[in-house]
């Protein structure tokens, strides 16, 4: 009897853990855009780091999720990482290939020496190429950023890859910069992606 009681006890343990951890897995819900708490990336789970509204004047423009191997409130610590990682942006508008280009372009200038601007130059170029091949993102569109150290960095939109990987760490790192780095595109948006 005590046997199947202390069996009893073990399984109702384990089943209260399992209930538990999926009650702390739950989506991340900003602005109507969810966000899973892990996604696989290269044969590794990332997690969820923290999510953030990009505002411009008064416009609400996309929901950005930064996904990492280890979640951090280092801004410092995530650019410096070279494992995979994910810049999930979710649009709450359209916004046109030229300024999203302009935007990317100013971020990279405003955190970025002339050196380091100078020696990403190629990876830049391709970076706009892609977003112009990408044309217009619409409103409901989901535009992913990933990083892997064996194919670089990778634009989806809607899951469909987009234009040729852009190879470089550095590079994924510096395109953190424009939402994580001491001049942000928006600062409510990094302290969202840092999960402060």
């Amino acid at each position: 009897m005590k046997t199947s009681c202390g069996a009893a006890t073990i399984g109702l343990a384990a089943l209260l853990s399992t209930f538990a951890l999926s009650i702390g897995a739950q989506p991340v819900e900003v602005e109507g855009q969810k966000f899973e708490p892990t996604v696989e990336i290269g044969g590794q789970t990332l997690n969820l780091n923290g999510v953030g509204l990009r505002r411009r004047a008064i416009f609400k423009v996309y929901v950005a999720g930064l996904y990492v191997p280890q979640k951090s409130s280092s801004a410092t610590a995530l650019m410096g990482d070279k494992g995979p990682r994910r810049v999930a942006l979710r649009m709450l508008r359209d916004v046109e290939a030229d300024n999203f280009i302009d935007s990317f372009k100013d971020g990279l200038k405003n955190n970025l020496s002339e050196s380091q601007l100078s020696a990403l130059q190629p990876q830049i170029e391709s970076l706009t190429a892609t977003l112009k091949s990408i044309g217009e993102a619409k409103k409901g569109d989901a535009v992913n950023f990933d990083y892997t150290p064996d194919a670089g960095t990778r634009i989806s939109v809607n899951g469909q890859p987009r234009g040729q990987p852009i190879p470089g760490a550095d590079f994924f790192s510096a395109m953190l910069r424009i939402w994580l780095g001491e001049k942000p595109a928006d600062e409510s948006l990094k302290k969202g992606m840092l999960g402060a």
